[in-house]
C-alpha cells in the first residue's frame, strides 16, 4: 500500500511538471493567423488568440520566386499592414504566404493567391485617396452599380490602432461622377507622431478587393470661421480642424491710419475637429469716430500662424438724444421713450 501511494504521488508530480512545461507552448499555439490579404503594393495580416514574443514572416511569391519578404515582431493579437517594395511587376498570378513562429517553431501558416494585371473588368475604381490628421478621404467610382464593404485602418508602427468596417456601401454606376467618402479618426492623435491611413474596399459579389495606404504626420490645426467687430470690441469663432488637440490663441491688432493702437491676445479653448468656440475681447474704451483696421490672427502654441482675417471698423458718433424731450414731442410715456432710445443705441452698436 505504501509503495502504491508513493508511485501515485510520483505520477502526479510528473504530470504537474509536464503541464508547466507545455503551458507556454499551448499559449503560444493559441495565437494564429485568422486573415491575410495582399495586392501588388501592400498586404495586411490579422492574428487572433493569445500569446506574445512571436514573429511573422510574410513573403510575396511569383512563379516560385520570392519577390519580397517582410518580418514582423508581434506582441499578441491584432492587425498589421506592410508595403511591398516597388518593382517591375509582371502580369500573372502571385502568392502571399505568412508564417507565424514562436521560438523558431512555426505554429500557424496561411497563403492567399491574387492575379495582377488581369483582363477581368474592374467593378470599381478608387479615383483618389488621402489620409491626414482629420481622417481618410477617398473618391470611388464604378462601371456598374455595385455594393462594397469598406475597411478603415489607422496604423502606427505598422500595427492597426483601430479598424472599423462600413458594410454594404452602394456605389452608383458612373466613372464620370465619383462618390466622395470621408472617415474621421475616432482617436486623439499625438502631435509630431507619424501614422498611416489604410483603406480596403471589398466587392464580395465578384471577389474584388483594392487597398491603399498613405502615411502622414499628425499636426494640430484650426481656422477662423466668423469675426465681429465694432466700437466696443471684437470677437472671433475658431473651428478645430484636426484630431490633434489645438491649443492656441487669438491676437487682435487694431490700427488707424497705419498706426498701431491696440494689441490684445486671448487663449482659445482646446479644440478637436468639429469643435468651435467664440472668443471675445473689449477695447480699453469706446473708439472715437473714424475708420479703423482690425487684423485677427489665429496662432498655435508654438507661434505659427494658422489663419487670419482683416476687417474695417467704421466708428460713428453716437447721437445724444434727450428721452424726456422726445417723449413730450411724441406723446409717449417717458419710460417707453427711454426704452426706445436704449433699443436704438443697442442696434447702433451691433452695426
Amino acid at each position: 500500500m505504501r509503495t502504491s501511494a508513493v508511485w501515485h504521488l510520483a505520477v502526479l508530480g510528473f504530470l504537474a511538471v509536464l503541464a508547466a512545461q507545455m503551458a507556454p507552448a499551448a499559449a503560444a499555439q493559441s495565437l494564429e493567423i485568422s486573415d491575410l490579404f495582399s495586392g501588388i503594393e501592400s498586404a495586411d495580416i490579422t492574428l487572433q488568440g493569445e500569446g506574445a514574443g512571436a514573429s511573422v514572416q510574410v513573403d510575396l511569391i511569383h512563379e516560385g520566386k520570392r519577390m519580397a519578404t517582410r518580418n514582423l515582431a508581434v506582441d499578441g493579437p491584432g492587425t498589421w499592414a506592410i508595403s511591398w517594395p516597388a518593382f517591375d511587376a509582371e502580369r500573372g498570378s502571385y502568392d502571399c504566404c505568412a508564417a507565424l513562429r514562436q521560438n523558431q517553431t512555426m505554429i500557424s501558416k496561411r497563403c492567399v493567391k491574387f492575379y495582377y494585371g488581369g483582363a477581368e473588368p474592374i467593378r470599381f475604381d478608387v479615383r483618389d485617396f488621402r489620409a491626414d490628421s482629420r481622417g481618410m478621404h477617398l473618391a470611388i467610382s464604378a462601371r456598374d452599380s455595385t455594393v462594397v464593404d469598406i475597411y478603415y485602418m489607422l496604423l502606427q508602427g505598422g500595427k492597426a490602432v483601430y479598424v472599423t468596417r462600413e458594410h454594404a456601401v452602394p456605389i452608383a454606376g458612373s466613372y464620370a461622377t465619383p462618390i466622395a467618402k470621408d472617415y474621421a479618426w475616432k482617436q486623439i492623435l499625438q502631435k509630431g507622431l507619424y501614422y498611416e491611413g489604410r483603406v480596403k474596399i471589398v466587392e464580395l459579389n465578384h471577389n474584388q478587393t483594392r487597398a491603399f495606404m498613405n502615411p502622414f504626420e499628425a499636426v494640430d490645426d484650426a481656422l477662423i470661421t466668423e469675426t465681429y467687430q465694432d466700437e466696443t470690441g471684437a470677437s472671433a469663432t475658431v473651428l478645430g480642424n484636426s484630431r490633434v488637440p489645438f491649443v492656441g490663441y487669438l491676437r487682435f491688432i487694431l490700427y488707424q491710419n497705419g498706426s498701431l493702437l491696440n494689441t490684445t491676445e486671448k487663449r482659445t479653448p482646446v479644440l478637436l475637429s468639429g469643435d468651435d468656440e467664440t472668443v471675445e475681447i473689449t477695447w480699453n474704451s469706446t473708439l472715437e469716430p473714424g475708420i479703423y483696421q482690425l487684423r485677427t490672427v489665429l496662432l498655435s502654441q508654438d507661434g505659427s500662424v494658422k489663419d487670419l482675417e482683416e476687417n474695417v471698423i467704421e466708428a460713428e458718433p453716437l447721437q445724444k438724444i434727450n428721452a424726456t424731450e422726445n417723449a413730450e414731442k411724441s406723446g409717449l410715456p417717458t419710460g417707453l421713450a427711454a426704452l426706445a432710445m436704449l433699443s436704438i443705441v443697442l442696434m447702433r452698436k451691433r452695426r
